[in-house]
C-alpha cells in the first residue's frame, strides 16, 4: 500500500486559532478522501507560530535553526501541501510570506496545494485569488481549483439554499485535493536530489 504525506501550513497566531482549525478540518477531508482509494496517510501540520523567531534569524543569519530545516523539508518533500493563512491588510500574513519566501522556488513544481484564509468577514475572500494563487504560481505548485475562506460568520452555519456551508466547501476542496494527490506520480528515490537540479539546469537554457 502506497503511504501519502500530507502538509499542512498554519499561520494563525493565537492557540487556539480558526486558521489552525480550517488547516485540521481540511486535513480531515482529504483523509478521509484517500483513506475510501485504500491509501494510507502519513499527516504533519506545520505551527509558523512556533517557529517566528527561527524565520526572522534566518533572514539575518543566512541559515535556518534545526526545526526550520525540518520544517521546510517537511514541506518540499510531502506529496500534498494544505496553505491556510489568516487575512492581514487585505493579504496574507507576514509569517506565512515569510516562510515560503525561504521555500526553493522549484522545490514544489507540480505539488498540489490546498490554500485556505480565514478573516473577521467575508469581504476579504478575495485574498485566495489575488494573494495566495499568484504566490503558488510563482512556486509552480499545482493549486487545486477550489479554496477555502472561512469568514467568523461560518463556523457553525450550514449555509442556506443560494450559498454553501464551510463544511460542504472544506469537503469539496479537500476531495478535490485528495484526487490530485492520489494522481501525482509516485516520488522517485533519488527526486529530491536530481530533478530540482536539473530543473534549474532546464531553466537557464537559452535555446
Amino acid at each position: 500500500m502506497r503511504t501519502l504525506k500530507l502538509v499542512a501550513v498554519s499561520a494563525g497566531l493565537s492557540s487556539p486559532s480558526s486558521t489552525r482549525l480550517l488547516a485540521d478540518r481540511l486535513l480531515q477531508a482529504a483523509r478521509y478522501r484517500l483513506a475510501e482509494q485504500e491509501y494510507a496517510v502519513d499527516v504533519e501540520v506545520v505551527e509558523l507560530r512556533d517557529l517566528a523567531v527561527d524565520i526572522a534569524n534566518n533572514f539575518v543569519t543566512g541559515f535556518p535553526s534545526g526545526r526550520l530545516r525540518e520544517a521546510l523539508d517537511a514541506v518540499t518533500g510531502a506529496d500534498g501541501v494544505i496553505a491556510v493563512t489568516p487575512v492581514f491588510t487585505a493579504s496574507y500574513s507576514g509569517l506565512f510570506k515569510s516562510f515560503f519566501d525561504l521555500v526553493d522556488p522549484a522545490a514544489l513544481t507540480g505539488t498540489p496545494v490546498l490554500i485556505g484564509a480565514t478573516g473577521g468577514t467575508a469581504r476579504h475572500s478575495l485574498v485566495l485569488d489575488h494573494a495566495l494563487r499568484p504566490l503558488f504560481a510563482y512556486l509552480r505548485a499545482l493549486t487545486v481549483p477550489t479554496a477555502v475562506y472561512a469568514a467568523s460568520e461560518d463556523w457553525g452555519s450550514g449555509g442556506d439554499e443560494y450559498t454553501e456551508g464551510l463544511p460542504a466547501r472544506i469537503n469539496r476542496a479537500g476531495y478535490e485535493f485528495a484526487d490530485a494527490v492520489a494522481a501525482r506520480p509516485a516520488r522517485d528515490e533519488d527526486e529530491d536530489e536530481v530533478v530540482p537540479f536539473a530543473r534549474q539546469l532546464a531553466d537557464l537554457r537559452l535555446d
